[in-house]
């Protein structure tokens, strides 16, 4: 393939640039099922793929992206509600405290406060004209995670400025109804559990009903949360060929990676939060952004499992040469 017509980054030397390029047009079928490759072999990769991409780095990037679109986005969600429901900001509002499983309380205290400010301020005329303007902001923490995607697949991005953010756009309306329906879940759980408890009075069969229904109502949260890493790994790189999965090795890490480090984070600042002394006011500010970090670096890191992967298992298909085999420092020149 000429130099002229290929996607990756022209800096990697000739064998990297195979590796990459048939990873990006011929992505592996099933990333669950790779021969030969041990678990050590991936971690290793993965270890040296993220400082080699600098990932810390763009995780704080898409960590000031996200709080910069967070507003916008809420309007958004909440103009797109408002279209089936009049008191659509109060319905929202109510969905906004499930993330108090694993935001902060200070910071979801802040955002729930302005977000509360802001609708009560805009009258339906105003919403609805700004919408589009929303939806622009919104879609700035999108664009940057295609930026951050195409640098761990190794590509360069060829769309052009109004194609990348028409994808951005589409994709920002798309997780918005994801993860807002993953918080309708939640609602929906929480609701049952209560009318079972009021009206379901023997125990043999209101404790079974109430777990059923919980368990039920978290593992469709779930699956929703899994189909939002689904959709920013299948649509924000801009590599040639797309393969649809539903669960990857690395949204599942990533996913489980960002549900963990939520909570313990979480957990951390209940016995352990000197933000506010510290800081004032812009502590909830502060630790919101934090929680952007961990979003976004877990993000990253499932990325990075997955390309990583596929780099491998192209490699261990490919005929055995020296500079192929490690990704030492995949920006150099080849010796």
């Amino acid at each position: 393939m000429s130099a002229d017509s290929s996607i990756v980054d022209p800096r990697l030397n000739e064998c990297e640039r195979h590796v990459w390029e048939v990873v990006s047009s011929a992505p592996v079928p099933n990333l669950w099922r790779v021969e030969g490759l041990s678990a050590r072999t991936i971690v290793k990769r993965v270890w040296n793929a993220s400082l080699q991409d600098r990932i810390f780095g763009h995780a704080a990037e898409l960590a000031f992206y996200f709080l910069f679109s967070l507003f916008p986005t809420l309007i958004c969600a909440s103009s797109i509600l408002g279209l089936a429901a009049r008191s659509a900001h109060q319905i929202y509002d109510q969905l906004l405290g499930y993330l108090a499983l694993v935001l902060p309380t200070s910071a979801l205290s802040t955002v729930v406060s302005v977000f509360n400010q802001t609708t009560a301020a805009s009258t339906s005329g105003k919403v609805t004209f700004g919408l589009i303007a929303a939806i622009w902001s919104a879609s700035v923490g999108v664009s940057a995670c295609q930026g951050t995607l195409n640098a761990v697949y190794k590509v360069v991005d060829r769309r052009s400025y109004l194609k990348a953010r028409i994808y951005a756009i589409g994709l920002t309306i798309v997780l918005i109804v994801t993860i807002s329906l993953c918080l309708a879940s939640m609602f929906a759980s929480n609701f049952g559990v209560v009318w079972v408890r009021a009206h379901l009075h023997e125990a043999y069969l209101r404790d079974p009903a109430v777990v059923l229904i919980s368990l039920v109502g978290w593992t469709i949260a779930t699956a929703f949360l899994a189909l939002s890493f689904a959709v920013v790994y299948y649509w924000a790189p801009d590599v040639r060929r797309r393969r649809w999965r539903w669960l990857s090795p690395g949204s599942a890490i990533g996913l489980g990676g960002w549900l963990l480090s939520s909570v313990g984070f979480r957990v951390y600042l209940h016995f352990f939060n000197s933000y506010t002394v510290t800081y004032g006011s812009l502590g909830a500010v502060i630790i919101l952004l934090m929680w952007f970090y961990i979003t976004g670096l877990m993000l990253l890191v499932g990325a990075e499992i997955n390309s990583e992967i596929e780099a491998a298992a192209v490699e261990s298909l490919s005929p055995p040469a020296p500079a192929a085999t490690t990704f030492s420092n995949p920006v150099a020149p080849a010796a």
